[in-house]
């Protein structure tokens, strides 16, 4: 098994968890900052499983 796919799905989780963080006290401020990051990770993270997929689908 690949395991930076593994771990890529782990970071995919990561920015889903970013963007459904609760605000609390003085992280409120920087919640447009969680939700930007958060978005982002699972956009580049997605694209690299994606690309890992083509790439064993290609070879095989």
């Amino acid at each position: 098994m690949n395991y930076a796919a593994g771990l890529y799905l782990a970071c995919i989780l990561a920015g889903f968890a970013l963007i459904k963080m609760p605000t609390i006290g003085f992280l409120s401020g920087l919640y447009p900052f969680f939700h930007i990051v958060g978005a982002l990770a699972i956009l580049i993270f997605a694209f690299a499983l994606i690309y890992y997929g083509l790439k064993a689908l290609i070879k095989s």
